[in-house]
């Protein structure tokens, strides 16, 4: 009987054993799902903020749709008012340009009338020197009949009476010549200044011609512009209607996929919850396994985690004493560095923990491999110190990194750190997700261990690992 009691308690420790493992191995899955799952309702949130934007957005261009589409039918109307009112100005202007025409094409004519007037008054011109060559012989077969009547006496006294009435009518016709000579000058001056003028007045209606046939051309353009205006207006409206159905079929899509958008993330929220509380039950397995006495693979690292808070224990112990003061050691008035991203913070306790705390961490880390890191957290989820690979100096403008590699003096704070704290056993074992940022995560396990200084809980000493 002893034999079969000491068999099933092995088998017993075995299964124990067994459950811890798979206990521990769900709470990493549900760790390292819930991680995506929560990137995945954050992603989806992110995305729904997006929406309510694009709707929002959509909504403003259907508002600048309203308006688009009334300016359209106002240029439409603006533009089938100014097709009638040009087609029939248009006529309006053809027949008064065709007037125009007729009369400047009558004023034109007249410039060969004016240049056959001008001839003839050239003409009347030569008949009057004529007239004036026929006074002069007239005189002067006057004067020969005069000389011939004085030498014939008494027979050639009728001689003398027609030489007397030549030379009367010579005269007579000299002096009316003269004045024929005069008015013709006259008139032929005053004609010229008139012919110059209609002649200039010609030549700017031959002009005028020439610009009344670009003003045709002008308005045949303005006509046939106002037409294709009338049809691009005609086309725009038509496409402001087409895009107007597919803007109704965008504005229902968007809200159905909001309404999806919104079900997808409230169920993602869920199931994170659900993953959340079955790693919560995990863990709580877990933790109790590793109290159960029962060799585990974490049962190593349990092992670890106590050595090295001793360590850290000793070491504290005896500076408290010396160079380390217990207001230091438990100040909580954290300053923030200038221009570090994530911020990090100082306070009275850090640098004595780089000085003396990180050579410790980084030893037992270097334990063993499964270790990622060994690490002391206060009460308020501080970092006062890290192993040395993460506790690089940060670099301005990269976040991500920072996250990563300038883990010391940075503030974390998660479900499973906030249940150790906040517990009063001895260790705790937990699988949980550690935030390297933005969304990044890693599954680890973590035993911690309770720190106490000076009669006080001071925080824990935490020793991750990946197995």
């Amino acid at each position: 009987m002893g034999d079969i009691a000491i068999g099933i308690r092995a088998d017993l420790g075995d299964l124990v054993a067994r459950l811890g493992e798979q206990a521990g191995d769900i709470a990493v899955q549900c760790s390292d799902t819930g991680g995506i799952v929560g990137n995945l309702n954050r992603q989806i949130s992110a995305e729904a903020e997006r929406l309510q934007e694009l709707v929002a957005a959509m909504e403003a261009l259907n508002v600048s749709r309203a308006e688009r589409r009334e300016a359209t039918s106002e240029l439409l109307q603006t533009a089938e008012v100014a097709q009638v009112v040009l087609e029939k100005g248009h006529k309006v202007a053809e027949q008064s340009l065709d007037e125009v025409s007729r009369l400047v094409s009558d004023v034109t004519d007249i410039d060969g009338e004016l240049e056959s007037f001008l001839a003839t008054l050239g003409e009347i011109g030569g008949i009057s020197a004529k007239l004036a060559g026929i006074a002069e012989q007239t005189q002067l077969l006057s004067f020969n009949a005069r000389i011939e009547a004085a030498r014939g006496g008494a027979a050639t006294k009728p001689f003398e009476v027609l030489a007397s009435e030549i030379r009367h009518l010579a005269i007579t016709t000299s002096e009316s010549s003269s004045e024929v000579g005069r008015n013709i000058a006259r008139l032929q001056a005053t004609a010229g200044s008139l012919i110059g003028s209609l002649k200039a007045n010609i030549a700017n209606g031959r002009e005028s011609t020439r610009h009344i046939d670009a003003l045709r051309e002008a308005l045949t353009e303005m006509a046939a512009l106002v037409h294709q205006f009338h049809d691009r207006s005609r086309t725009i409206a038509d496409c402001n209607a087409r895009a107007d159905v597919e803007i109704r079929k965008v504005d229902a899509g968007l809200v159905e996929f909001g309404q999806v958008a919104a079900e997808s993330a409230r169920r993602a929220d869920q199931a994170r919850q659900q993953l959340d509380a079955l790693e919560s039950r995990a863990n709580d397995m877990l933790n109790q396994v590793a109290h159960g006495g029962v060799d585990t693979r974490n049962t190593a690292f349990v092992a670890l985690a106590f050595e090295g808070a001793r360590d850290i224990t000793a070491l504290i112990e005896k500076h408290l004493v010396g160079e380390l003061s217990e207001a230091a050691l438990f100040d909580t008035e954290y300053r923030a560095r200038a221009d570090t991203d994530p911020v990090q913070y100082d306070n009275g306790f850090a640098d004595f923990a780089d000085r003396h705390v990180r050579p410790i961490l980084d030893r037992h880390t270097h334990r063993n491999k499964a270790i990622v890191g060994c690490c002391l957290v206060d009460m308020n989820g501080y970092l006062p110190t890290h192993i040395t690979e993460r506790s690089q100096a940060p670099i301005a403008g990269e976040r991500l990194r920072n996250l990563e590699f300038s883990r010391n003096r940075q503030i974390f704070m998660d479900s499973q750190t906030r249940r150790a704290l906040d517990g009063a056993e001895e260790f705790f074992l937990f699988a949980y997700r550690q935030d390297l940022g933005e969304g990044r995560f890693r599954a680890l396990r973590s035993v911690f261990v309770p720190l106490r200084f000076a009669g006080r809980k001071w925080g824990l000493y935490e020793v991750g690992y990946m197995i």
